[in-house]
């Protein structure tokens, strides 16, 4: 709650259009015995509390067909993690229930593969889709951002947005956890808002050392308003030389 509301105030602050996104159920942890968080019941009740406080929109990630009816009750973007974005039944139901939803590309895929996923939600009839380039696999637990991926998916017709931060993720890097290099989070922001997104996804954190899940890929919250400044300005001239 108290990271909905100060991440809120900035972008209100900052007139960005902010979308708050945690996870009732980290499903896919490099360990089972890493935290994974309340699970469906109590963590749809404190997003469904976060979104009536603040107003705010919600996403959350959906991991099995069961957990889709529920999760669309309170969501108002379902999102297709990034391992599961193949899953045909799985894109099949979250495109039926109507939600606006956001798939996040495969670090297995090529950029113009998502496509297929976007034609499966499509085929509900459900043209309310986002695609969200994350980074793709580079040997191992490494990976890269292939800037010509964005004007690729843009190509499909949909809304892209990019996972700044799990793409300085290093998977594994920690045998039982990812790890990560945080000091790229700036620059990756800076190349994706002048090569020109719609959207951009940053986990952050007011203390990430002490995060219970992707904290050594986490943005502090103190870096948080400078780099958005940075980003809107980048965006800004983007566009106007998109338009000329």
């Amino acid at each position: 709650m108290g990271m909905a509301e100060q991440l809120g105030a900035i972008t209100a602050e900052l007139g960005v259009p902010y979308i708050f996104k945690a996870s009732y159920d980290k499903a896919n942890r490099s360990s089972g015995l890493s935290f994974r968080g309340p699970q469906i019941e109590e963590g749809l009740r404190i997003l469904g509390r976060i979104k009536e406080r603040t107003g705010l929109p919600i996403l959350s990630d959906v991991h099995d067909i069961a957990q889709v009816g529920p999760a669309a009750e309170v969501c108002d973007i379902l999102q297709i993690p990034a391992f599961l974005c193949r899953q045909t039944d799985l894109l099949l139901a979250a495109g039926r229930t109507g939600r606006a939803v956001n798939v996040k590309k495969g670090q297995f895929l090529s950029p113009w593969e998502i496509g297929n996923a976007a034609e499966k939600i499509a085929s509900t009839g459900n043209e309310k889709i986002i695609l969200t380039e994350r980074g793709a696999s580079f040997g191992y637990q490494n990976l890269v951002v292939d800037m010509r991926s964005f004007p690729i998916m843009r190509k499909l017709g949909y809304p892209v947005v990019f996972d700044v931060t799990h793409s300085v993720q290093l998977p594994g890097g920690e045998g039982k956890s990812s790890g990560g290099q945080p000091e790229f989070i700036e620059p990756l922001a800076r190349a994706g808002a002048a090569v020109g997104i719609d959207g951009m996804f940053l986990e952050v954190h007011d203390n990430p050392a002490k995060a219970l899940s992707d904290g050594t890929n986490a943005l502090p919250l103190s870096q948080f308003k400078p780099l958005l400044q940075k980003i809107q300005h980048l965006a800004e001239l983007a566009r106007e030389w998109d338009a000329r």
